[in-house]
């Protein structure tokens, strides 16, 4: 594979919110910036596909602004390693980029959380994000009955846009009790756009039980999911679907701030008041800092974007209008904050390591997450523990703050173009 070097002075790794917002503040300051991502569109996850079909204007403004930027693009990048101070490595489809910076700005965004369950590895059991994701991709669900389980906001934007798709939404299931839920959505009165959001999505989805207090018990089926077994802790009823949609939150995606050394507190990255992370010249900024949502993010990128670029004044500026998104994190934080009956959900038999294959009581006599990699491979497969690694956290609370490159899995013909331009980027990480 080709190896193409390339210099900038500021870095943004990740074209979500966050991202796109950084390297717009900072292009436009005039520094000569790069963005990459490993998708192939701009926007992550949240705007996935909004160039094709605009949906959201926060977005095309978004997008519009970058393209006018300056900044350059580079899609379908993953970035894999780092193999010496002020350097990445990125796999691209024709090749591997060696990009050098002066300020890297990590923009990293987050994943679903999925905790095991019985039936949880059967197919038609996904993600409410990742189900939302293939729908929007033409994935028909047209049809099709879809129950959506697990906590948080995005339960009831999966199943709006679900049903947009022409999915048979039969259930909404929060595993939060009422009365939170409840306060949480009387407290957005502080955040006009979300409370417009969140009422926007209950009228569409008039007719749709939402039920509070309850939680997944197992999926069932013959060769795919049929039906769910659900309960509020004193009941238990089964649910009939075609699809399975279960999710617990987010958790962030702090694998690349781990690799070059950023400190982390209470599983995010930690970050200074201008979004600087413990190490020398690198920031953070989005969900990796904290779950949050778009808004959130945008502008704690605008105010990465100003710092790496020198204009520390400019983002000063922007530090009320943060704190008041900042307080939406916190409220969203406490709100949907996982309940301890969850930790039960799991039965012996119950795999927990969907990628290779480890049960549960394979790996709970162990005391930390090493000795159950070591001993039972557990988080050694092509997730790279990024599914059970979280599970675990939650269900044994182990921590897993050891990350080594290659971060993603990359071709062999991409680690060996590399080594030959890289002395600190070995053979032994290389993980089979």
């Amino acid at each position: 594979m080709n190896s193409q070097q390339h210099q900038f002075e500021i870095l943004v790794v990740g074209a979500g919110p966050a991202g796109m917002a950084a390297a717009c503040a900072a292009a436009e300051a005039g520094k000569k910036v790069a963005v990459l991502d490993n998708a192939p569109w701009l926007g992550g996850q949240i705007w996935r596909g909004e160039q094709a079909q605009p949906t959201s204007a926060a977005a095309q403004r978004w997008l519009q602004r970058l393209r006018k930027s300056g900044a350059q693009v580079f899609a379908n990048a993953t970035a894999f390693a780092a193999p010496a101070p002020r350097r990445l490595l990125a796999e691209t489809p024709s090749g591997v980029l060696e990009l050098t910076w002066q300020k890297l700005i990590l923009a990293t965004g987050a994943r679903e959380l999925f905790l095991p369950f019985p039936g949880w590895t059967l197919p038609g059991v996904l993600g409410p994000g990742g189900l939302h994701a293939m729908s929007k991709a033409g994935w028909p669900v047209a049809g099709k009955r879809v129950v959506v389980a697990g906590t948080g906001p995005l339960l009831l934007a999966v199943a709006d846009r679900l049903k947009q798709h022409g999915a048979q939404v039969s259930l909404v299931v929060e595993q939060t009790p009422l009365a939170k839920v409840m306060r949480f959505g009387l407290g957005l009165w502080r955040h006009p756009s979300k409370l417009c959001q969140g009422v926007g999505v209950k009228s569409r989805l008039l007719g749709v039980p939402y039920r509070c207090g309850c939680w997944p018990v197992k999926a069932e089926g013959t060769g795919r999911v049929q039906q769910v077994t659900l309960t509020d802790g004193t009941r238990t009823w089964t649910e009939d679907c075609d699809y399975f949609a279960c999710g617990f939150h987010l958790v962030p995606n702090v694998e690349l701030p781990l690799l070059v050394g950023c400190a982390l507190s209470a599983g995010a990255v930690s970050v200074n008041e201008f979004q600087e992370t413990t190490v020398a010249d690198v920031l953070c900024a989005g969900e990796p800092t904290g779950i949050g949502g778009a808004e959130c993010a945008l502008v704690e990128g605008q105010i990465a974007g100003l710092t790496a670029a020198g204009l520390t004044g400019e983002s000063r500026a922007l530090f009320s209008h943060r704190a008041g998104w900042h307080s939406f994190r916190a409220a969203l934080s406490k709100a949907f904050c996982l309940r301890p009956e969850l930790r039960q959900l799991t039965t012996p038999d119950t795999v927990v390591c969907r990628c290779e294959d480890v049960r549960r009581d394979t790996i709970e006599g162990f005391a930390n997450w090493r000795a159950a990699k070591l001993h039972t491979r557990c988080g050694m497969g092509t997730c790279q523990g990024r599914t059970c690694g979280a599970a675990a956290q939650f269900l044994f609370g182990w921590e897993n703050v050891s990350v080594r490159s290659p971060v993603f899995p990359v071709r062999v013909g991409a680690l060996i173009s590399a080594e030959t331009t890289n002395n600190n980027l070995t053979t032994p990480t290389l993980r089979v």
